[in-house]
């Protein structure tokens, strides 16, 4: 096949084993890869009722088509599994240099099954692959981790591994890569540890084949073109995705204070000039990137000073940062140090502080339940010391490293109202008060509050219409009409085409779907239109939602928190908004997906249309 490598590898660590497999060519032209394929593996292999931390879940990383090509940013993977934090289907996905080199080994993929009985990690080189112990390198922090394998391999290999929260099974616990790069969301890191899996280490010389190097050169090139003279890139490469913090919060969608209003007044301390004006040190750009949104930071000043690392990232800065009431950028920076070291999700652990800051301003939480801490809105060192306590699983981290929705099941009194998550995924940095449509989606994302397999905040919040869907601006952000529904569905289906071929958001907006079939064609050699385009993202959306059905999901858990739904927001451009009109969107939004109003699952007629024959007897027995 040209694109992919053709293969992936099969780890029983139970056993110690490993094999190959070839991947049917009728199942690459209908999934292509990425999170797709691994959905594909993970639905097929494990069945509903699993334990998340259990032997029978897999854990799946696997590469795109266009990963690892000239492409613009085609340098990210997807790791797929059922999630500890919320039960749901699970995908995480991660840039950086690590997915180019694993797919330079001659695979697209590895699936993990089993659990090993001792620490261990996988070395992947040049079609070859062995398990080697890893009970020196258990207890590490991530960096110590990556140096250490490339002591033992050599600095050309590259390496994803867990931290020490991946370890004592934080469930917000992520895959750390290149040092700095996460797949954080779902807590897919705790997956990981729980199978006694610190690391995969790989590099390789083969190289995907393109179908039509020229076409494919031709449009890759315009590509760059278009980037290189693009807003997008002077913006991002300036001030780093933090840019868009002035942005949210002119619109009054700013989370702060746990959500408790939208506006923070004290923005211009943490927003993308300060950052680039008081930690910035350098830049940094993933595999073939063009637009370096990365930073590199170092603290200058303070208790922290002269420590280094990446980061923060917008959604970063806000959940530790305007959630927490806290607007001492050198602590949001140290906190962002903390959660890459020990392997923790940045939004999901500024959300769990918060929301800990808030149960302790209402007596829910108390200083016997604290240990004696005093957790309060605003306190730069509490925010610090959280989080690795969460990373470490020590004292009221052991609590709050199981995640806001158990956290508020556990301490009761009302805690529930203001547990901001979404099938148990904390929210990221959007307040859907201020821009309703947005509530919408993260309610019917098949892993919980997530923005990015829309990102419908960006044609509203940001207020950039995507080119890879037309239409895709919605006119009143407080009053949301049926058709907006459209606007989302039709966002998902394509967004979710990035990660299914290995490239990045950024990248991908700026085309139009007409070049991105020309991109996909020229790879792989199939005939591939529009539609094609489109279908596949559909049947990914469809069959990540299937999964979730067969466990025991519905309609129900497609919701909100009540703060969303019932407290109005007390101040700013969004004052007096509420999410009231949730149920009249999801009948819509169902209507657009071919999905059952009343359980939420996908109609038989639906699946079969998009080829998921097999899927259901699953769902309609």
């Amino acid at each position: 096949m040209n694109g992919l490598m053709g293969k992936i590898l099969r780890v029983n660590l139970t056993e110690g084993t490993i094999s190959e497999e070839e991947i049917p060519e009728s199942i690459a032209k209908m999934f292509l890869g990425g999170g797709s394929l691994a959905t594909k593996y993970l639905y097929d292999e494990v069945p509903a009722g699993v334990d998340p931390l259990g032997p029978e879940n897999e854990l799946i990383f696997m590469t795109g088509p266009l990963t690892g090509t000239p492409c613009p940013s085609a340098g990210r993977y997807s790791v797929v599994a059922k999630s500890p934090l919320t039960g749901t289907w699970a995908q995480a996905n991660s840039g950086g240099f690590w997915a180019p080199a694993f797919k330079s080994t001659g695979y697209d993929g590895v699936i993990f099954e089993g659990i090993s009985p001792k620490p261990v990690y996988l070395v992947c080189e040049d079609g070859k692959a062995e398990l080697r112990d890893a009970s020196h390198l258990w207890g590490l922090k991530t960096p110590e981790t990556t140096e250490t394998i490339q002591k033992e391999l050599g600095d050309k290999f590259k390496v994803a591994c867990i931290g020490p929260a991946g370890e004592k099974l934080v469930k917000i616990a992520c895959v750390m890569n290149d040092i700095h790069r996460a797949a954080g969301r779902c807590g897919l890191g705790a997956v990981m540890g729980s199978k006694n899996l610190k690391a995969i280490a790989a590099w390789g010389t083969q190289k995907p084949k393109l179908a039509d190097p020229e076409k494919f050169r031709e449009v890759s090139k315009k590509q760059y073109d278009l980037i290189r003279d693009s807003m997008l890139k002077v913006g991002l490469e300036t001030h780093g995705t933090n840019l868009l913090l002035d942005m949210v919060n002119v619109r009054g969608g700013l989370p702060t204070r746990n959500w408790q209003t939208g506006s923070f007044p004290n923005e211009e301390r943490i927003n993308g000039m300060a950052l680039t004006e008081n930690v910035l040190k350098d830049r940094v750009a993933c595999f073939a990137c063009p637009i370096a949104c990365g930073r590199v930071s170092k603290i200058k000043t303070g208790k922290w000073a002269g420590k280094e690392g990446e980061g923060p990232e917008f959604e970063s800065v806000v959940l530790l940062g305007s959630s927490t009431d806290v607007g001492d950028l050198n602590a949001i920076t140290m906190a962002n140090f903390l959660c890459n070291e020990y392997g923790i999700d940045t939004i999901s652990a500024g959300s769990i502080i918060a929301f800990a800051m808030e149960c302790y301003e209402k007596g829910i939480l108390t200083k016997e339940d604290t240990g004696g801490l005093e957790i309060k809105f605003g306190d730069a060192d509490m925010l610090v010391e959280l989080t690795e306590k969460i990373g470490k699983r020590e004292g009221i981290g052991d609590l709050l490293s199981e995640g806001t929705k158990r956290v508020a099941e556990k301490l009761g009194k009302g805690s529930e109202v203001f547990a901001m998550h979404v099938k148990g995924l904390e929210l990221p940095a959007y307040d859907s008060r201020a821009v309703k449509i947005t509530g919408l989606g993260y309610a019917v994302a098949s892993r919980g509050g997530d923005h990015m397999t829309g990102y419908i905040q960006g044609p509203t919040f940001i207020d950039t219409p995507f080119l890879v869907v037309e239409n895709s601006k919605i006119d009143d952000v407080y009053t949301p009409k049926p058709k907006d529904t459209k606007v989302l569905k039709d966002l998902e289906d394509a967004l979710t085409m990035f990660d299914i071929t290995g490239t990045c958001k950024f990248m991908g907006l700026m085309l139009d779907a007409k070049e991105w079939v020309d991109l996909i064609s020229s790879v792989t050699g199939w005939e591939f239109g529009i539609e094609d385009f489109r279908k596949t993202g559909e049947r990914a959306v469809n069959l990540s939602r299937a999964f979730n059905m067969r466990d025991g999901f519905s309609r129900a858990d497609d919701t909100l928190p009540k703060r969303l739904t019932e407290e109005p927001m007390p101040e700013g451009p969004a004052k007096g908004q509420v999410i009231d009109q949730l149920d009249m969107l999801l009948d819509h939004y169902y209507e657009e997906r071919g999905w059952d109003k009343k359980t939420g699952k996908p109609t038989p007629e639906k699946l079969k249309e998009l080829g998921l024959d097999n899927v259901v007897q699953d769902l309609w027995k």
